[in-house]
């Protein structure tokens, strides 16, 4: 699963989490309002468990609810949880010569800064304030 989808669909169960709480519901609750099969939705929450953004309950009530206000949600911390490494991977290992080791700093440069303007831009979007855009 790339990296976008698993942001995406890690947005729209924590949108539905924010929807019903404190009600918890079930990875097979979460996974039919999202439209992605329970296995799939089952990993994108426990990475968000693990990472204290959502919290699962046990019993016959249990289920998953989200463990922070909704405005406390941003997309830089949910793609952290969920992504083992950056938006912009790039091996430099393979490449040789003079040239390859200028266009490998050239590019290298050059993702760091649209890396960096991504995480901004995902600090300033929180999960409520995605909810505000859904409901206007």
């Amino acid at each position: 699963m790339s990296a976008s989808t698993k942001l995406s669909n890690a947005v729209k169960a924590l949108c539905f989490l924010a929807s019903v709480h404190p009600e918890p519901k079930t990875s097979t609750e979460i996974s039919g309002f999202i439209g992605v099969n329970a296995s799939k939705t089952r990993k994108i929450l426990s990475m968000l468990v693990k990472n204290n953004i959502v919290e699962s309950t046990y019993g016959p009530a249990g289920g998953f609810v989200i463990k922070k206000k909704p405005d406390e949600i941003h997309l830089q911390e949910i793609y952290c949880a969920i992504e083992d490494r950056k938006a912009f991977h790039m091996d430099v290992t393979k490449n040789r010569g003079e040239q390859s080791n200028y266009l490998n700093i050239f590019f290298i440069d050059l993702f760091a800064e649209i890396q960096i303007e991504i995480e901004d831009k995902m600090r300033q979007i929180s999960i409520q304030s995605i909810l505000n855009k859904i409901n206007s």
